[in-house]
């Protein structure tokens, strides 16, 4: 049998305290190795254990053997030989691994020269060639990194990793930040790669619909050991460690298969079609239109907001009654932030109308303003930088109440011990500073300093995006149960379609700051009358190889957003 391209013997890390145990596993030529597990689970440490990535404190024993030679045992020098020509690394974050003051030809270029020993000639030739591979026009070469979308960065990550030709590419969770369009165009670039590459890939994510449709096999990690490895098809069929059916039950995925053509609806107006609440536009200059109900809690009128000459969102209207919560759905850039921003006051509209339980917030001045902003509460994405680090968990939660209200003293360490409660958290850890909590307890934390003041209204922005697959579904179980308890209005922003089926009465798409679709979320994310819908809903993955492969066929067989 041909020997694997990689094998780990035995591989354990130890900071302080043991990151991972007797780490064994392989991956041979041409093939997508999955690792997954929950955040501490070991996972990335040993992959950066093998280019000598890990912080000087680290103490890695045991063999890798890639092409037979063990890395470990390489000097300084000959690792860096294998770094980019043996072994390229795709990162998580593509900002922060660009050099933000270069242009993105010059880094590539660097690259290229680093580890090719080309001239600068050919060195610009073959950045030429790279971002043709990716497919990125020549013209990036001359962009800053600030100046490129989520997906074009990390495109051009990948075109860095694969610049000479490494026979294994090692992505780390190389779409979590991503759209789900963009995510399933760079998983289609990465299962091109391969084959046109022949490149191994070690896919290290907690993204199980991500497994799903590019992975072989996979191995699954929990508390820096190996659980269980296999064929991805057989361990997502019948997972025998307890802890694989536990992350597999804990996925949320679509519950419907992939969109197909839009069932029948009416023409109400020139370039509006509609069946019943459910609404779409087929004109690219209208945006759907929306009917409240009685007395909503938040109303939008005609919202536009502009940055410069750029229109981000351009005369929306949506509507938020009590008790219910809206979902709003759409690519980076479709206007969804902005929306957030005009309703907290945080971005100022350049026309429309925001109302919250009827008053026109653009109005409100002094106290009254401020009695306002006291009536809604923020959720933020990641709930590691939303949180002060200087501020114990029982001052965080404390500090609406110390902005808007006079409560103070033993009432007020009450007030927040309930909250604690309330999104199950013990008061022992009133005391304790964000670092010190878990990503799924600091999120709890933000939730309960969201709810303090009973507002009418919130707002919650990708509040799960952050965390793994099980702290996931249990925050989104807590937030359904406040949600019926309390009875708030929620405007609930998220790219991950699943989680807004499983939470949404209805859905608002967004594209191109207007809003193409609204309805009950049942009808918009089970029978869609858009094709930019359509689209979203085909590329989102699936934790199932079967019917993975069903969705990924029906989105490469879309032709566009329209």
């Amino acid at each position: 049998m041909t020997p694997p391209l990689l094998r780990l013997e035995g591989v354990s890390v130890a900071f302080d305290a043991p990151a991972a145990e007797e780490v064994d596993y392989s991956l041979a030529a041409g093939e997508v190795l999955a690792v997954v597990g929950e955040s501490g689970s070991g996972k990335t440490v040993t992959a950066l254990s093998l280019l000598g990535l890990l912080p000087g404190a680290a103490t890695v024993t045991g063999r890798a053997l890639f092409a037979g030679r063990d890395l470990f045992a390489l000097s300084a020098e000959e690792l860096r030989a294998v770094r980019g020509n043996g072994i390229g690394m795709v990162f998580q974050e593509p900002m922060t691994a660009l050099n933000p003051v270069f242009r993105v030809g010059d880094q590539l270029a660097e690259v290229v020269r680093a580890h090719g020993g080309r001239t600068a000639a050919q060195a610009r030739r073959r950045v030429d060639e790279l971002l043709a591979l990716v497919g990125l026009p020549p013209g990036a070469r001359r962009k800053y990194p600030h100046e490129l979308s989520g997906g074009q960065l990390q495109r051009v990550v990948i075109a860095m990793a694969v610049a000479n030709d490494p026979a294994l590419l090692i992505a780390d969770e190389p779409t979590t930040a991503l759209d789900v369009t963009v995510q399933a165009e760079v998983l289609e670039l990465l299962r091109d790669l391969r084959g046109r590459l022949d490149a191994a890939i070690l896919l290290i994510t907690h993204d199980m619909g991500v497994v799903a449709d590019l992975a072989d096999r996979v191995v699954v990690m929990r508390d820096g050991r190996v659980v269980e490895q296999g064929p991805v098809a057989e361990v997502f069929a019948a997972p025998r460690h307890e802890y694989t059916r536990s992350l597999l039950d804990s996925v949320i995925s679509l519950s419907g298969p992939p969109p197909a053509e839009p069932p029948a609806a009416v023409e109400v107006s020139p370039g509006v079609v509609a069946r019943g609440a459910h609404v779409a536009v087929t004109s690219p200059s209208l945006s759907a239109p929306d009917r409240p109900g009685d007395d909503p809690v938040l109303a939008l009128s005609g919202l536009t907001v502009a940055y410069g000459r750029f229109r981000a969102v351009d005369g929306v209207g949506l509507h938020v009654g009590r008790g219910e919560v809206l979902g709003l759905v759409g690519e980076s850039g479709s206007g969804k932030s902005s929306i957030a921003g005009a309703v907290t006051g945080l971005v100022t509209p350049a026309a429309g109308v925001v109302e919250l339980a009827g008053q026109e917030l653009s109005r409100l001045r002094g106290r009254a303003a401020k009695r306002a902003r006291g009536r809604v509460g923020v959720v933020f994405q990641d709930p590691a930088s939303s949180l002060n680090p200087r501020a114990t968990v029982a001052r965080s939660i404390a500090s609406p109440f110390l902005l808007h209200t006079p409560l103070r003293g033993a009432e007020l360490d009450r007030r927040v011990d309930g909250l604690l409660d309330a999104v199950r958290l013990s008061p022992s850890l009133r005391d304790r500073y964000p670092h010190e909590l878990s990503g799924g307890q600091r999120q709890r934390v933000g939730i309960a300093r969201a709810i303090a003041l009973d507002p009418d209204l919130l707002i919650a922005d990708e509040p799960t995006s952050a965390l793994d697959v099980s702290v996931q579904a249990r925050v989104l179980d807590l937030f359904r149960a406040l949600q019926a308890e309390l009875r708030f209005a929620c405007l609930f922003i998220s790219h991950d379609l699943a989680v807004v089926e499983r939470l949404a009465d209805r859905v608002a798409v967004l594209h191109g700051g207007r809003v193409v679709e609204t309805g009950p979320a049942d009808e918009v994310l089970t029978a869609p009358l858009h094709p930019y819908t359509r689209r979203l809903l085909a590329a989102a993955p699936v934790a199932d190889p079967v019917r993975q492969r069903e969705r990924r066929e029906a989105w490469l067989a879309l032709d566009g957003p329209g």
